[in-house]
């Protein structure tokens, strides 16, 4: 069963989000206040954090970066429909994904469903110059010191090196990253590009390929 933390002052929402995930074994625990899912965060280990934006307290930018201080635990941030620049700056400040308001269930669950699977798919080791990632604990080595990547930070980088030089579009990244199709804005994968290269410094495994999107191309380690 898989663990997710719901932080949305709107109990009516959060409710529903409860009993609904409960149909597909998601245990969800409720918080209405930011302080109040802080400190179950603390307290209980969780699969993922569903994180409204407009919250009381403190909004829902402030909480993902107060987690972002002790945790890359996945967050989904819940957004105003149509509002890209909030978006944006969740995945500025570490946010995994997104999910417009109002928004079906059914997808919510889809989306903690995809983080759960790509967390379970991970097993082989990608070795290259520099670079290593060890899928089974999922966990980035650059010139053998730990590199602290979000959820979508990590699957954006084993998409690119699992094909290297391999042209990805920005649509090619977002569908496959998202695993459903839903509405694209090219920056964001910008965004995530780079925060990944300034994690990835000084190896520079990523290209922009001008006028199509981006490759990896850092060289397999020799033995």
């Amino acid at each position: 069963m898989l663990n997710v933390l719901i932080i949305d002052d709107d109990e009516k929402l959060a409710q529903l989000v409860k009993e609904y995930c409960a149909r597909y074994n998601i245990e969800v625990t409720e918080a209405s206040l930011p302080s109040t899912g802080l400190a179950a965060l603390k307290d209980k280990e969780f699969d993922a954090v569903i994180l409204d934006v407009m919250l009381p307290e403190m909004d829902g930018f402030e909480v993902c970066k107060a987690i972002r201080s002790f945790s890359e635990i996945p967050i989904i941030m819940l957004t105003a429909r149509g509002d890209v620049m909030d978006r944006i700056v969740g995945l500025e400040l570490g946010a995994d994904d997104y999910l417009p308001k109002p928004f079906e269930p059914r997808e919510l669950v889809a989306r903690i469903n995809s983080i759960a699977k790509r967390k379970s798919t991970d097993t082989d080791d990608l070795r290259f110059e520099g670079l290593h990632i060890n899928q089974q604990i999922r966990q980035v080595l650059v010139h053998d010191k730990a590199v602290d990547l979000t959820t979508m930070e990590y699957q954006l980088l084993l998409l690119l090196a699992s094909s290297p030089g391999k042209d990805f579009t920005r649509d090619d990244i977002l569908n496959q990253l998202k695993g459903t199709e839903t509405e694209l804005f090219s920056r964001s994968v910008d965004i995530l590009i780079s925060r990944l290269r300034n994690k990835l410094k000084p190896t520079t495994p990523i290209k922009t390929v001008y006028g199509s999107g981006y490759a990896f191309v850092a060289p397999a380690e020799k033995n």
